[in-house]
């Protein structure tokens, strides 16, 4: 398992990185939850980030197939632009098949993206969150669809959650400052708070 730099996270922006992934044609959507570097290292792992996912509501993708694009981000970590690690969404109760379910109705969906560079080593996972429509409407953000997002993930993530004999204890924190507020940029022109959660997941 990697050992990590003891920090919650590195500002992006801060060495040359961003806090918007790359979704084409010049505009970004939020990176709007870090699951912090000093939670529990097996947390952090691709196997327990997946985990945590099912304890909070979201699984991998339907049957394992990837729908929609692959999106970059630069974390300023000194590995540059690269692709999601993994896409999760809504899985509505079931971990074997809601998130076919999900990619139908719409929901609330996350990509990962780590911060492992040798510039910036923290281990934190940066959470691209958004709330989607429909199939029939081409999985668009809906209206507010960041801010919503991400609130609902947090909210299912706070306090006590188990998944597969394991236990999580997880706090919140808002950050300001990481993300400028509005929808300058934004894909879908869809403005967002600005606010970027920190999440802090303890294995018990």
């Amino acid at each position: 398992m990697d050992k990590w730099d003891g920090v919650a996270y590195y500002n992006p922006t801060a060495r040359g990185g961003s806090m918007l992934i790359n979704a084409g044609d010049g505009y970004g959507e939020p990176m709007n939850v870090i699951i912090s570097g000093l939670s529990s290292p097996a947390a952090l792992t691709l196997d327990g980030a997946i985990n945590f996912a099912r304890a909070i509501g979201f699984s991998e993708e339907c049957f394992g197939l990837h729908l929609g694009g692959y999106m970059p981000a630069d974390l300023g970590d000194g590995n540059g632009w690269v692709n999601q690690t993994i896409e999760l969404r809504q899985d509505y109760g079931s971990a074997g098949g809601g998130t076919c379910f999900e990619s139908l109705v719409g929901g609330n969906h996350f990509r990962i993206f780590v911060q492992n560079g040798t510039a910036a080593h923290s281990g934190a996972l940066f959470l691209a969150v958004s709330r989607e429509e429909p199939v029939s409407k081409h999985h668009n953000i809906v209206p507010d669809g960041y801010n919503i997002g991400r609130d609902q993930l947090v909210s299912a993530a706070v306090g006590k959650t188990r998944y597969h004999g394991v236990k999580y204890i997880t706090t919140a924190q808002n950050i300001t400052g990481l993300l400028a507020a509005g929808a300058d940029g934004i894909n879908h022109g869809i403005a967002q708070d600005g606010i970027v959660t920190l999440l802090t997941v303890t294995i018990v």
